[in-house]
């Protein structure tokens, strides 16, 4: 449950900071937000593991919030203009 908790709350925490960083705006509720974050978490791990062949479940980095936050912004702009 944890676990679940802290998900949700890091997906919050990124998508807020892709948003506040995506040039224009970003019109999206709460729960858009948070799928948004976990989303671009998602994007950059895999892109991550793809480049390295490592598993991409090794924990936190600040290297690893930045690519998410970077996924995040890619998942706003595929939506706005796709």
């Amino acid at each position: 449950m944890l676990n679940l908790i802290s998900i949700l709350l890091s997906g919050l925490l990124v998508g807020l900071v892709a948003q506040f960083l995506y040039p224009g705006p970003v019109d999206m509720g709460l729960g858009r937000t948070i799928l948004l974050g976990i989303g671009g978490s998602l994007v950059a791990g895999l892109a991550a593991s793809w480049r390295d062949g490592r598993p991409w479940s090794e924990g936190f980095s600040r290297a690893g919030c930045i690519g998410s936050v970077l996924g995040a912004m890619v998942l706003i702009f595929l939506g706005r203009h796709f």
